[in-house]
Parts: C-alpha cells; sequence; structure tokens
C-alpha cells in the first residue's frame, strides 16, 4: 500500500478538516507515493520515537502530537526539529500526525468509554454538521454514584497511571463528569457550564486548578501523556483492522518524564 492509501484509512477514521485552524496535521514528512510495508505509532516524533521507527525498518511514522508545529525557516541540524526531519528523510520515512482531528473524532470518545460514561455530549464544540455538532471532549453521567477519590482510583486504573492530582474535595460525591484528553485547562468552563461535577484531563496549574475548585468543579489531572497514550493500542489495532500485508508496531507505554 502507499502512503496516500494509508493516509486515506486514516481520514476515515479522523478526517483532517476536524482539526482546528491553528493545528498542523496531515503529512508532515515525506512522499504520498512512498510505499509502505511497516508504521511504528507513537504519541510524539521524539528522537527515541524516529530512531526506533528506524530500528523497526518503518516506512511510516504516526504519531499524534505534530512535530513541526511552528513555521520552520530553516532544515539543519542546528536545530533539534531540523535533525528529526532530516533523519526521516534520509531514512525514508514518511511522517503524519493526526491531533486535534483526533481529539474530535476519536480521543475523547476512547476515554469516555473507559471510564463507562452514558448520555455523552460534546464538551467543546468546534464544529456544526448535518449529522450533529462535534468537538473537543465529552460530558457524561458515571456508571454510579462515587466520590472524586474513588473516581480518581478508577482514572488510575482505566488508564494505567500512576499517580493523578486532584483538586477539589476529595469526599465529594459526583455522577457526573467531563473528560478532556491531553490538556484540559481551556475547557474548565465549559465543564462548569455542562454542569460537570468533575474533570479528568491533564496538564492542570496551580491556578486554573484551585479556580476550578472554587467554583464548584474537581479536577483530576493524569497527565498529558497518562490519558492520550490511548492513541498508540487504538490506532494500532485500527490499522491492523483496515490494512492487508502492512506491519503495525508500536511504541510501549512510556512516562517522557520520572517521578522522585
Amino acid at each position: 500500500m502507499t502512503c496516500r492509501e494509508i493516509i486515506d484509512i486514516l481520514q476515515k477514521q479522523s478526517p483532517e478538516h476536524y482539526a482546528c485552524a491553528w493545528d498542523n496535521v496531515g503529512l508532515l514528512v515525506g512522499n504520498y507515493e512512498k510505499e509502505v510495508q511497516t508504521i511504528y505509532i507513537a504519541l510524539d516524533a521524539t528522537e527515541e520515537a524516529i530512531a526506533e521507527a528506524v530500528e523497526e525498518g518503518a516506512d511510516m511514522l504516526l504519531t499524534h502530537h505534530p512535530m513541526i508545529f511552528r513555521e520552520l525557516k530553516k532544515v539543519n541540524s542546528d536545530d533539534f526539529i531540523g535533525r528529526r526531519v532530516i533523519s526521516l528523510i534520509q531514512n525514508d520515512i514518511s511522517y503524519y500526525a493526526m491531533h486535534t482531528n483526533f481529539d474530535v473524532k476519536g480521543m475523547a470518545e476512547l476515554g469516555a468509554e473507559k471510564m463507562e460514561l452514558t448520555k455523552c455530549q460534546v464538551l467543546d464544540v468546534t464544529c456544526r454538521e448535518e449529522q450533529g455538532e462535534e468537538g473537543i471532549g465529552k460530558v457524561g453521567m458515571l456508571p454510579c454514584e462515587m466520590t472524586v477519590t474513588e473516581c480518581a482510583r478508577r482514572v488510575k486504573e482505566v488508564f494505567g497511571v500512576e499517580l493523578v492530582k486532584i483538586f477539589g474535595i476529595p469526599d465529594k460525591k459526583v455522577t457526573k463528569a467531563a473528560i478532556c484528553p491531553g490538556s484540559g485547562k481551556s475547557v474548565i468552563g465549559k465543564a462548569i457550564e455542562a454542569g460537570a461535577q468533575v474533570l479528568i484531563t491533564g496538564d492542570i496549574d496551580h491556578h486554573d486548578g484551585i479556580d476550578g475548585a472554587a467554583q464548584g468543579l474537581a479536577l483530576i489531572d493524569a497527565g498529558h501523556y497518562g490519558v492520550e497514550k490511548i492513541f498508540i493500542p487504538y490506532m494500532k489495532q485500527y490499522l491492523e483492522e483496515h490494512t492487508s500485508g502492512i506491519k503495525v508496531t508500536a511504541q510501549p507505554p512510556r512516562q517522557p518524564f520520572l517521578y522522585q
């Protein structure tokens, strides 16, 4: 299969037009007509991920976060992004990113399913179509009433994270939850408007956390990577089911930082 044919399959899952205007998704490096026999999947196109893709003999690298986000005026070895681009080209690896288009069509629904949320609605609507509203995050009902601490324990279990950070009253009982994998501080207001009692997300800083809690919203921060790493096994299974004759390999779970 060619890179273009693989992209057509990816577009059926998460069409690029669902990406936010500020985002940079699609084929960022490489040739559409490149023959693909092996695909390597990671959350980020780090030097480590690219090296692993090379070791696997990958023809295509698929990530959630785009390596090239801002305008590149030069591509040379003095810049860490430039070095990665050069490595991809030298090893003839096509590189595709599906970021906020997957957030809209994939990520939040996956997260909501893991938390067994029901009666789900879009948290932050980013587009309206004949089929309905689409956007970032989901809000719905938890499978049963639980405390914030119990909800946090469930988050750790279903997302496979070691630690979470809680803002709010740990013993508060909650029934309605919002989930926004990745960085969710921008949807705190949306979660409050939607009547959510707890928001499950990542990248919540000190001020946003205490301000959200002051407005009655508990926040469970499981880390940006912690909640979004579900992209990797999901896309591996999706590609295995929708392609033939393609080897799909994936980066194992690996926090980008250490707890000390």
